[in-house]
């Protein structure tokens, strides 16, 4: 994939040092180890919201989407066992 847009940032020298010594540690380079440790914790980030917003429509559309009837015979079963922590 073809990188075209830049992100640019001024740190501390500590900083920039510690960050090129983890990423030798790895046998990365400094901004490589920068864009995947940063891309790591975005996706902790959004994986991690419990609020999420919705319109009237998109809401009512998300009920029926609960409500609806299980159609996957093995996420039925799964569903209907106990919990591990409930026995």
């Amino acid at each position: 994939m073809a990188k075209d847009t830049a992100i640019n940032m001024r740190v501390e020298a500590s900083q920039q040092a510690l960050l090129s010594k983890a990423a030798s540690v790895l046998n990365m380079d400094r901004t490589a180890f920068i864009l995947n440790v940063a891309c790591k914790e975005a996706q902790s980030v959004l994986l991690d919201q419990r609020i999420f917003m919705l319109d009237d429509t998109s809401f009512a559309d998300f009920e029926a989407a609960l409500d609806a009837p299980i159609e996957s015979r093995k996420l039925k079963t799964l569903l209907e066992e106990v919990a591990p922590w409930e026995k």
